[in-house]
């Protein structure tokens, strides 16, 4: 985790639970799976503080809102793929310094209560 930056926000979106189509066996190509997805963002957030106003802040709602039709309209072969799309999709917003994408696929291995796959990005 990077060092944090005077007024440096730390965005959490937790426990995302969206439906997709997940895997390679033939059951997974054909059924909608659980995904549980837990975004980190941070961002300076210097403007917003001082200001008080949403022109400055990161937007998060925006940025959840196209995770989720981007998971819920595609479908993907590996956790890998999946969390790579979405890493991607946060970082084309040039405010975000550092991001970390987390994908649980619950119920993936017997005796498990899930496999997550972790993914992160930053920018100078």
């Amino acid at each position: 985790m990077p060092r944090l930056e005077p007024s440096m926000a730390r965005i959490r979106v937790k426990d995302l639970r969206l439906r997709t189509f997940i895997g390679i066996k033939e059951e997974e190509i054909i059924n909608k799976q659980d995904v549980l997805i837990n975004l980190t963002m941070l961002y300076p957030a210097a403007d917003a503080v001082r200001d008080n106003d949403i022109e400055h802040a990161l937007n998060y709602r925006t940025i959840t809102k196209a995770v989720i039709q981007h998971v819920e309209d595609n479908r993907f072969a590996l956790l890998e793929r999946l969390t790579q799309e979405i890493l991607d999709l946060i970082m084309q917003h040039q405010e975000v310094r550092y991001a970390e994408v987390e994908v649980d696929k619950p119920h993936a291995l017997r005796f498990a209560e899930s496999v997550s796959i972790t993914l992160a990005a930053h920018r100078d």
